[in-house]
């Protein structure tokens, strides 16, 4: 498996870590205070989805001047 595959595929378990500790974050808001791990616990996947997601977005201009320069040269 290659870099960019590796690296869609831990995207997406990332957001599904994501999402379920939002959804956890909801539900212990409902019974009170959540306790301060519960309400920061979204911002780790957060920040590796932003690393992941700006790779991704990249990948396809990094390509496009790789294939110019493979043109031209």
């Amino acid at each position: 498996m290659d870099w960019s595959k590796w690296i869609r595929q831990a995207h997406r378990w990332l957001s599904i870590i994501f999402t379920a500790t939002v959804v956890a974050n909801f539900v212990t808001m409902a019974f009170g205070q959540p306790p301060a791990w519960v309400v920061y616990s979204p911002l780790p996947p957060l920040f590796l989805m932003l690393f992941s997601g700006l790779y991704m977005f990249v990948l396809p201009y990094v390509a496009k001047g790789r294939g110019a320069q493979r043109a031209n040269g």
